[in-house]
């Protein structure tokens, strides 16, 4: 059989060219490959989010919680269901067995929630089905700050600014924070109305009947303020103005001709702040399998001539950037890969210098195949088959080495140099491939990593393994082509590092080595001291399976009492802020308050809508990561206890989001009985030595404020209690 060194030899022009094709292959597969901060993880995990205002979480559950449940158990392969309910939210997340296919999945969940729709309440604000994809986060980041201008103005600049972000490639979902609903208002004219013999209720009705869809508009009457909530159409404040609510033998009395109707900002439900300053922030979500480092230049590109149409007083400014850390990594391998290159340098100069640029050669071609093998494979360029590559370098090199320096030996002992090639190469060709799957293997079961885990850490190895193995190929057939050509007889002799090495070798390793040999049982066990030595390290060191992610930036998530109002949150957030701004390190902040921080990292999401909830993201100076957790502790002791208010700093970590390092779920069908035990669990965490953080969302409580209607005294005003209801809940 026809070795394959002694084909890439006596064919030397066939391999002349492949070895120019993978090259290029490389390049190509290099400005192709998608490139981001992490690995996409498509998982079919579901979150069905219900938004009912004004209703106790028992009742949420009842009317809203409980059927959806019922709904999607019976779906199959469901692996996990869980809920949480809070004052007036729902959250219901389905997660599927591992190997289901997600968008099948959403496709079922959603037809599940459809069906159920009808029959929820009509309350019922919001009901939206999200699909956790690690490919749906914000890279990019843009606040349009604005301390005086009004938020309708706002509304139509950030608006314009989406449309034109959306139309860009590789552009996925643009979303907008910080910015109320607009509201209609209608404001009666009671003399006018009482001239006219009408009533409030007659223009409530029509409006109700005539219009649709006006977003929570109200209607005031003297101190009173009544919301009008539709379900059809208005185009425009003339159409409600001309809405026609009586017909007289004189005419049609309309709206407008007993109330002034003007559209304004409703009440705030989020507000968002950038640097302190009140602003809007537009997000920007890369298309799954684009490449970020050619998008976020359009993106830029876009920004800046949008910036010079913006109005007096109105300010644009770049918050987060994903790129940065895309490129950051990038680097950090690039001054990786030129340290290995001049390490694997200096090892081989003893090879001499011709043996030394053969081997050097595999280092770029090895990753080149391996460059090419995930691109063919659907992988991405992200921090983790980064890793890959930098823990392959130090591989790549070992069977070329191997090849060459065997190749070398038999030249000084008088081969011709093609000879030697084929023949060295085919002497330990089987050494060569045992050793190759050794190190293949050791990184096999972390390919098979089950689960969510296994999902978001499988670049990592296959980078590793798609290297290592275009190390072999390369080592049986370029590299025997290479040696034939540049290995001269003339320097079969060794060179000075050579020789020096050798000398050295006797020297300081066979005595070693002589005494190991000689006292065998000694020098077992003092391995084996060794080994339990280094075991007992892992303590001190910790253990974990995911570290920090190490970024520059930082989450510092703000709940405060159930019930709280939005400006006593807002209040808390604000104290936040002038906290992180003692600190130089601290180069920006971007608030939300009433919903959580648009998603800037894969595995955190952003919280649903709610007073008591509110989001600040710093970004820091660039750091070493010791330095980085140095300083958010600093930050963290700093915040301290804010009465009310539980402040937590979340450093970005990677791996698949979960709740808590350790999380306890305590089941039972009594609630106050759940509260006392979850109560003493707490108790537990926090003597434990090490905790820093411990949430017990049992122990969230609030004060409701009950209304009782006397139905005879509401009759005898001629009221009707509906009408009470909805004013109340308004």
């Amino acid at each position: 059989m026809n070795h394959p060194a002694a084909f890439s030899v006596r064919r030397w022009q066939f391999t002349l060219v492949v070895f120019l094709a993978l090259v290029a292959l490389g390049v190509q597969s290099l400005r192709s490959i998608p490139k981001a901060e992490d690995p996409s993880l498509p998982m079919a995990t579901f979150v069905v989010i219900a938004v009912i205002p004004g209703v106790s979480p028992q009742d949420v559950e009842r009317l809203v919680v409980d059927p959806i449940e019922s709904r999607l158990s019976q779906l199959a392969d469901v692996k996990r269901l869980r809920s949480d309910m809070r004052d007036g939210l729902g959250v219901v997340q389905i997660e599927f067995r591992e190997g289901s296919n997600a968008d099948r999945k959403h496709d079922e969940v959603l037809r599940e929630i459809a069906t159920i729709r009808p029959s929820l309440p009509a309350e019922l604000l919001r009901l939206d089905v999200q699909q956790f994809d690690t490919a749906d986060v914000n890279v990019l980041e843009l606040a349009l700050i604005a301390d005086e201008t009004r938020y309708h103005e706002l509304s139509s600049i950030s608006s314009a600014l989406k449309k034109r972000l959306e139309g860009l490639p590789g552009v996925g979902r643009v979303e907008i924070a910080g910015l109320p609903a607009q509201e209609v208002t209608v404001s009666l004219d009671l003399d006018r109305m009482t001239a006219l013999g009408s009533s409030p209720n007659e223009v409530l009705r029509a409006l109700a009947s005539d219009a649709q869809n006006i977003p929570a508009g109200s209607v005031e009457v003297g101190g009173r303020r009544l919301n009008v909530k539709t379900s059809g159409d208005y185009a425009s404040l003339d159409e409600i103005a001309r809405t026609a609510f009586r017909t007289t033998p004189a005419g049609a009395i309309r709206v407008e001709d007993v109330a002034t109707v003007s559209l304004g900002d409703s009440e705030a439900q989020s507000v968002a702040r950038f640097g302190g300053h009140r602003a809007v922030l537009v997000a920007i979500a890369m298309r799954d399998g684009a490449n970020l480092l050619d998008l976020q230049p359009r993106l830029m590109k876009e920004a800046e001539a949008f910036r010079a149409t913006l109005p007096g007083g109105v300010a644009l400014h770049v918050g987060f950037d994903q790129s940065k850390n895309v490129q950051h990594r990038l680097s950090g391998f690039s001054r990786d890969f030129a340290l290995a290159i001049a390490l694997v340098l200096i090892t081989l100069l003893p090879l001499g210098p011709r043996a030394s640029l053969i081997v050097m050669v595999s280092i770029p071609l090895s990753l080149a195949v391996g460059l090419s093998i995930l691109y063919l494979l659907g992988f991405s360029i992200n921090q983790l088959s980064i890793v890959g590559f930098v823990i392959a370098l130090g591989l790549l090199v070992d069977d070329s080495i191997v090849v060459v320096e065997n190749v070398a030996r038999l030249i000084r002992e008088g081969a011709t140099p093609k000879a030697a090639a084929v023949t060295a190469t085919r002497q330990i060709t089987v050494s060569v491939l045992g050793c190759t799957l050794a190190l293949v293997l050791a990184f096999v079961p972390i390919l098979a990593l089950p689960g969510a885990s296994g999902l978001y850490i499988r670049s990592l190895p296959m980078a590793v393994i798609a290297s290592v193995a275009a190390s072999l190929a390369v080592s049986l057939t370029i590299i025997p082509f290479l040696s034939s050509i540049l290995l001269k007889r003339e320097r079969a002799g060794g060179n000075r590092f050579f020789h020096g090495l050798t000398r050295a070798i006797e020297v300081v390793y066979r005595p070693v080595l002589s005494r190991a040999l000689a006292r065998p049982k000694t020098t077992v066990m003092a391995a084996l001291v060794l080994v339990a030595a280094s075991l007992a390290l892992v303590p001190r060191i910790g253990f974990g399976l995911f570290p920090k992610a190490g970024l520059p930036q930082f989450m510092v998530q703000i709940e405060t009492e159930d019930g709280t109002s939005l400006p006593q949150t807002d209040a808390v957030a604000r104290h936040v802020e002038s906290v992180l701004r003692r600190f130089p390190e601290v180069h920006m902040t971007s608030t939300v308050v009433g919903k959580g921080h648009p998603s800037v990292y894969y595995n955190v999401g952003p919280r649903n809508e709610n007073a008591n909830v509110a989001d600040v993201l710093a970004e820091l100076a660039p750091m070493r990561p010791t330095e980085l957790e140095a300083t958010a502790d600093r930050i963290r002791a700093a915040l301290g206890q804010v009465p009310g208010a539980r402040i937590e700093l979340h450093e970005f970590e990677n791996g698949p989001p979960v709740d808590a390092p350790l999380a306890m779920r305590l089941l039972g069908n009594d609630l106050p009985s759940l509260r006392q035990a979850a109560a003493q669990v707490e108790t537990v965490f926090r003597e434990e030595l090490g905790t820093r953080d411990v949430r017990n969302p049992g122990a969230d409580r609030r004060s409701d404020l009950r209304l009782h209607i006397d139905r005879e005294r509401a009759a005898l005003l001629g009221v009707a209690v509906p009408d009470i209801d909805r004013a109340v809940r308004l």
